[in-house]
């Protein structure tokens, strides 16, 4: 069965890719045909079935750049038929290449060989080839995810022969919900490689997989391409970024700066911003060119880079930021209005509260615009540039033309005198060249305003570093030059008063002005003139001041609606991601543009706030300090990923460097600080408490970013530094690799192993498949993932190692000979007791046995823990997951079906390595889910009991021991029996639990074994000994009687147990007993009894005097019997253990690798 599809699995894998424009309209024209049944593409039933290579024609859609271009123009250049404008998104115009059947019906009359005649050269997506097809026809057609290549001439002229490979293109490369087509299925490796069966195929299906035949296939989400507005780099990045970065700064502040700073020094501030600035472009750039850019701008390029943590913080600020910066923006542009009323003295009310009427009546204009779609604020954008640009141009005109009315002002025009006089500093009222800086850097950002809108750029790739470095490039060039020439044309101190003119020549003068005939000199006392007093120098010097401040209204407008668009569009992009749950209300989007409608109003309300708020002076600072923290991470984003090497960091944009973006990031920090200090300090705060807030959070998001990658590349450079270092008995760990099987099988065990091994040493839970190979490889890597992300999500610090293997010993031996990397290599081999070992097959006792003799060969030590209740409570799961422990994975929420072994007890825990037994496996390909999921041994089966039905007392009581160590222990004892030494892993192992904070309560008692005569001397030499190994203990007992003989119903019950599993070779024929003892090779002989009979005795007597002194201790810890092998059967060890162990608390039978893993030397 699972064979029997393979064909037809691979024939409808490999069908060609539809169009990419989903054309309704074309519903049937394109058809799928399959071997033995109609095309199941929609209307196409009565029509024949494949092409055959004489028929066949490319089909090829256009997936063009069309940056602005209307879906008309790109219908046109795909031909009549078909539906266009697919993907402008898609990166410079590719083609696809589709085989269609020029039968299918859409031919336009006059062309009887196929469609438009400028489908004549297509370049296929493999690597540019070009194929020249005799015509190209358009139809719209259905989604097709699979290649069939065995009807498609394209691969039998390119190779000769039909094959089953898809060859490369993009479609393959796709997410499953892109935008900007389907996503195909290359043929999987198990389809190319797998055996074929040889029975015809029946439901088209191959491998007992489902594939996803084309009906199904709605997974892939392809909106409605047309009446979508996306921008070229012009209008989408270097308008917009101009606009912003051109603020009121540049006709209010400019001048002042100059007068203070200084030309040279202004120069310098200009220069200083522009670099942070620049830096940050360039990282900006790189970022976004490493692969496609969806919307949300800086959150989306940050947290696509440094992971969710780093990008929700920054997200939320500067979602915020933005928002606030309308509000700043919006009072700008009202201030402005208000003093133009002023001068008029038409005052509504007064100048705070027409601050803000005006800013509101703004606001709510602005925010209209934004609703009525990008394309009216775009164009709105376009409008204030044009008008920013005239009032610039306004201001250079007027720099020639010096009037003589404007020189009281102190305004002479272009003069040696004035440029020499203003190019040093004149600080006054406390300014300094970083509180200079610091008015005049956020004129400077606004760098991101075309990245804020990525989602809505053709192509994102080359937009956003063309347009935001131009942008930088033209605004600073037009800073420094208006820097300069107002600082060669206006005096810093003027009085304004014509009365001012020197008539007779001075012949000390010292000032520009009064070489120019003025005499400011009264403005020691303060004028209201001149660069350092006249905030609106500007449009006194234009040659048409009213040009200047509708400069200045264009100016605040287009940052107030750049802003007023990034925020919700940003916002939107972090609801999505779903980090912050409580704000998934905003994610919605409306209309073709997906708009952030209700991100637009919550922005509005932001905005509005604080305009009636109308305190800039305090807003402004942290605004600045929050854009701040977004360039710092952007430039850290770059640095991080250059460091982690990833294989993925491969930006097209090859102009930057890791420590020059380095350097970028810390000048940001630095600015922020020269900035406000106190608003750089909360910026910190908030920033570290969002990012601490999602970390806690953990969002179940996986984006590949550098922070993981850095993460691998780090355990790599440590493990193999590690693996040149030596091992010191001061730094041995134990290092364990439990057989658990399913993890969530045998919690017990995996609990009480990470007790000791959590930060402290490496774990393994091994887990052992056996059964047909086929079925085994497909649950191997099904349960990697589900069992990994079990541990995890239980705090388990463990790996997970699954292995195929013929039986438990060959499964054991790879995982102690495999497991691990390095020095982080188990040494230890932890098992859980077989406990129903005399109801089962002795073969298995026999395997069981054998992995402990492995394990001392391969130099490992072996750890036995056993619970009277049992370990294994795999066939509680159902109740398990009440207890909310188990993984609620779609496959494993229902009960697990009790597989019954031939006489087992009640309380199954078979071994302790939850790999079924052959016969487990086979009741399982019936239960195997049919999508190919099949859970992990034991199987699931969906029970038609509920899971909660009552439990029998056993398995109560099981469940209730499989929880015991999660809880805290409380005040009792682990009790060590340490009988031999075995190097000192019986102690070790006792006093790391006593490190933990569970089992911190709990004292340690050590029993060894002495001569009666010589007790006090015993005692001595073990205390000495644990004091100098540091290790605290209650009490020591030396036992003198373990030597005496047990009781004789103990020796009675004893012989009971084992008569089964004698051979009894006295009573029979030496051939028989020969011939037996080959065939079950576990059998006890009698000579062997006789021979170990002392050590038997010692086992039974040892149980007795654990129940006599251990049996309120919480744990015993003991020394393991060592076996020899070959000499003793498998049985008789297995009784041995059963006789030692039974009727106790939880204990561990250890037994080190007698190398030393204690030592008293420093």
């Amino acid at each position: 069965m699972e064979g029997k599809q393979q064909q037809q699995q691979q024939q409808q894998q490999q069908q060609l890719p539809p169009p990419a424009s989903g054309a309704p309209g074309a519903a049937g024209e394109e058809r799928r045909p399959e071997e033995g049944k109609d095309a199941a593409g929609g209307g196409a039933l009565g029509r024949p079935l494949g092409p055959t290579p004489s028929q066949s024609r490319f089909q090829v859609d256009l997936v063009a750049e069309g940056a602005g271009r209307p879906a008309e123009e790109l219908r046109k250049a795909s031909g009549e038929g078909g539906a266009a404008g697919k993907g402008s998104e898609e990166a410079k115009g590719r083609f696809r290449v589709n085989f269609v059947d020029p039968a299918a019906g859409d031919e336009s009359p006059g062309e009887p060989g196929g469609g438009s005649s400028e489908g004549g050269n297509v370049s296929f997506q493999n690597g540019g080839d070009t194929v020249l097809s005799e015509g190209s026809l358009h139809s719209g057609g259905h989604h097709h995810y699979y290649y069939d290549t065995h009807t498609n001439t394209y691969y039998l002229r390119t190779f000769g022969h039909n094959t089953m490979d898809a060859v490369p293109r993009i479609d393959h490369y796709r997410h499953t919900a892109a935008d900007l087509g389907e996503k195909l299925l290359r043929p999987s490796l198990a389809e190319l490689h797998d055996e074929l069966d040889k029975e015809p195929f029946e439901d088209g299906y191959a491998n007992g997989e489902e594939g996803t035949p084309a009906g199904e296939a709605a997974a892939t989400y392809t909106p409605d391409s047309k009446g979508v507005v996306k921008f070229g780099w012009i209008k989408g990045v270097l308008v917009r970024c101009m606009l912003n970065i051109w603020g009121v700064m540049l006709f209010i502040r400019l001048s002042w700066i100059v007068g203070q700073a200084g030309i040279g020094l202004s120069v310098l501030v200009i220069g200083m911003a522009t670099v942070v600035t620049t830096i940050t472009g360039l990282s900006t750039s790189a970022i976004a060119t490493n692969g496609f850019v969806r919307g949300g701008g800086a959150y989306y390029l940050i947290s696509r880079s440094l992971g969710p943590e780093f990008g929700g913080a920054i997200g939320l600020i500067f979602a915020f930021a933005n928002a606030v910066a309308v509000a700043m923006y919006v009072v700008g542009f009202a201030e402005t209005v208000v003093e133009l009323l002023k001068e008029n003295g038409t005052l509504m009310v007064d100048e705070m509260n027409d601050i803000r009427i005006i800013g509101a009546i703004t606001v709510v204009i602005l925010l209209g615009i934004s609703v009525a779609g990008m394309e009216w604020e775009a164009k709105a954008q376009i409008v204030l540039l044009v008008i920013l640009i005239l009032a610039i141009g306004d201001f250079v005109i007027g720099t020639f033309i010096p009037l003589d009315s404007k020189k009281p002002k102190g305004f002479f025009g272009y003069k040696a005198e004035i440029f020499m006089e203003n190019f040093g500093p004149d600080f006054r009222h406390e300014e300094t060249f970083f509180s200079v800086f610091a008015i005049f850097f956020p004129a400077a950002t606004g760098i991101l305003a075309g990245a804020n809108i990525s989602g809505d750029l053709a192509d994102p790739q080359s937009a956003i570093p063309k347009g935001t470095l131009l942008a930088i490039l033209i605004t600073t060039l037009v800073y420094v030059g208006i820097a300069v020439s107002v600082g060669s044309c206006v005096v810093r101190d003027a009085t304004g008063n014509l009365n001012n003119t020197i008539v007779t020549e001075l012949t000390n003068c010292t000032t520009a002005a009064c070489k120019l005939n003025y005499d400011f000199s009264s403005c020691q006392t303060g004028c209201q003139y001149g660069l350092m007093n006249n905030f609106q120098v500007m449009s006194m010097v234009s040659g048409f001041a009213p040009l200047i401040s509708a400069g200045i209204f264009s100016a605040t407008l287009s940052s107030a609606l750049a802003s007023l668009v990034s925020a919700p569009k940003i916002f939107q992009a972090l609801c999505k991601d779903n980090i912050y749950p409580g704000f998934q209300m905003f994610a919605k989007g409306y209309g073709k543009n997906n708009e952030p409608l209700r991100g637009y109003l919550l922005t509005f309300l932001i905005a509005l706030g604080f305009i009636l708020i109308a305190e800039l002076n305090v807003i402004a600072p942290i605004i600045s300090n929050f854009f701040l923290a977004s360039y710092a991470l952007i430039n850290f984003s770059v640095f991080h990923a250059s460091l982690a090497k990833s294989p993925g960091w491969r930006p097209a944009f090859k102009y930057y460097n890791m420590w020059i973006s380095l350097v970028g990031a810390i000048l940001c920090c630095i600015v922020m600080f020269v900035i406000n200090w106190w608003a750089a300090l909360l910026t910190y705060v908030i920033v570290l408490g969002l990012y601490i807030y999602v970390t806690y959070k953990k969002p179940d998001v996986n984006w590949g970013s550098s922070t993981q990658a850095l993460t691998y590349l780090n355990a790599l450079q440590h493990s193999i530094r590690l693996s040149g270092v030596e091992d010191h008995v001061k730094n041995f760990r134990p290092q364990c690799l439990i057989m658990t099987g399913a993890p969530n099988a045998r919690p017990a065990l995996l609990h009480l192993v990470h007790a000791f091994t959590k930060n402290v040493g490496l774990m393994i839970c091994g887990h052992i498949h056996m059964g047909p190979r086929r079925q085994a490889m497909k649950e191997l890597s099904t349960d990697l993932a589900k069992y990994q992300r079990w541990l995890i999500k239980n705090k388990m610090k463990a790996f997970y190692a699954p292995v195929h293997a013929e039986d438990l010993r060959d499964g054991g031996q790879y995982l102690m000979q495999a497991a691990g990397l390095g020095r982080m290599r188990p040494n230890t081999l932890v098992v859980g007791f077989k406990k129903n070992w005399r109801q089962g097959d002795m073969r298995d006792v026999e395997t069981y046995i054998n992995l402990f003799h492995d394990a001392f060969d391969i130099q490992y030590g072996v750890v036995v823990i056993r619970l009277k209740e049992g370990l294994d409570i795999s066939h509680l799961q159902g109740q398990e997951e009440l207890l909310s422990s188990q993984e609620k994975s779609p496959c494993t929420k229902d009960v697990i079906v009790k597989v019954d072994y031939s006489k087992k007890a009640e309380t199954d825990t078979s071994i302790a390595f939850a790999p079924s037994s052959s016969e487990r496996t086979h009741s399982l390909h019936k239960e195997e889910d049919e999508d190919g999921k099949t859970p992990t041994q034991p199987l699931l089966k969906k029970d038609s009991k509920s899971p909660s039905s009552p439990l029998n007392l056993a398995d109560q009581r099981l469940l209730d021991a499989s929880t015991q160590f999660q809880k805290k222990q409380g005040k009792s004892n682990i009790d060590v029996w340490w009988l031999f030494d075995d190097g000192g892993l019986t102690l070790l192992i006792p006093y790391l639990l006593t490190t933990k904070k569970k089992w911190k309560d709990c004292k340690i008692r050590v029993f060894i074994g002495g001569k009666i005569n010589r007790i006090d001397h015993d005692r001595r030499a073990m205390a000495t000994l644990l004091s100098k190994f540091r290790i605290d203990f209650s009490d020591i007992m030396v036992l003198g009687d373990i030597n005496t003989k047990p009781k004789k119903e103990n020796i009675a019950a004893f012989e009971e147990m084992i008569e089964p599993f004698r051979l009894h070779e006295d009573d029979k024929e030496q051939e028989v007993a020969d011939k037996m003892k080959e065939d079950e090779p576990w059998r006890i002989t009698d000579n062997e009894l006789e021979l170990y009979k002392t050590k038997t005795y010692r086992q039974i007597r040892l149980n007795e005097l654990l129940k006599e002194h251990s049996s309120t201790a919480n744990i015993i810890v003991m020394s393991l019997p060592v076996a020899r092998k070959g000499a003793v059967s498998s049985a008789l060890y297995m009784a041995w253990l059963e006789a030692l162990s039974k009727d106790l608390p939880p204990i561990l039978l250890v037994r080190g690798n007698h190398q030393s893993v204690l030592t008293f030397y420093s």
